[in-house]
């Protein structure tokens, strides 16, 4: 399989985009299997972490799946074209995970402070209720990425902001996939600690019972940045799909 070879420096954009088109193209039909990282590298003449970097911006994009031990596949669905999203396309030409952090870190840690300030009873009977379902799918993936996400979305919906609610939902299909991976990642980079991961949606959680806005705002930045952490760890160590 013949790919054009680009130089280092140029960075993962070139590799990322020969590879989106070929599978836009059907070239890689959904469900098919990519080569490994290695056999990507040397074909298109780079080092593994430009591969690992054009992965995880493809995976960010919706358009492989990167299975720790079982390599990368290109999803069975791909993304809708450009408009027909409701806003979510917003996030469709993420770079990587990294990026879709750098928006969850602005949007989520404001979110966290506003609902602080804003919460109501309701609210965190309804938060509180998806916390407990974290703790007890701790250890069943799928279930607790679910309880996960509505977590974050509850959280929105307590700073009773109309616009901050809308850009939540609007660019959901991004966040949930910055989740999911995040928690992926978490797992494998953190020897499967869920249960401190678990512990750090508490002291969010918390921090908005108590109303205390500037402790809301840190605990989120905090769990963002642990979050981030790992994910670095992630791409310079494990390969994200190096085999």
């Amino acid at each position: 399989m013949a790919f054009d070879q680009v130089k280092p420096l140029k960075g993962y954009e070139l590799v990322m985009e020969q590879l989106k088109n070929r599978i836009l193209s059907g070239e890689f039909a959904p469900g098919t299997k990519l080569p490994s990282v290695v056999d990507l590298a040397s074909s298109f003449g780079v080092g593994r972490s430009t591969i690992r970097e054009a992965l995880s911006a493809l995976k960010a994009m919706g358009l492989v799946e990167i299975r720790q031990g079982g390599g990368t596949t290109v999803c069975t669905e791909l993304p809708k074209e450009p408009g027909q999203s409701d806003g979510a396309d917003l996030f469709a030409s993420a770079q990587s995970i990294r990026e879709l952090l750098e928006v969850r870190k602005i949007l989520e840690t404001g979110c966290a402070s506003l609902a602080a300030r804003n919460r109501t009873e309701a609210d965190l009977s309804s938060i509180e209720e998806e916390l407990q379902l974290m703790e007890t799918y701790v250890h069943d993936e799928a279930k607790g990425e679910e309880a996960d996400v509505r977590f974050h979305l509850k959280l929105a919906g307590a700073t009773h902001n109309s616009l901050l609610i809308s850009m939540m939902e609007s660019m959901s299909e991004r966040l949930h996939d910055s989740m999911k991976e995040s928690r992926r990642l978490w797992f494998y980079g953190e020897r499967a600690e869920a249960h401190r991961l678990l512990r750090e949606h508490s002291d969010i959680f918390e921090a908005i019972r108590e109303k205390d806005e500037s402790r809301a705002f840190e605990a989120m930045m905090t769990h963002l940045g642990k979050v981030e952490g790992v994910l670095h760890k992630a791409i310079a160590e494990t390969g994200l799909g190096d085999r």
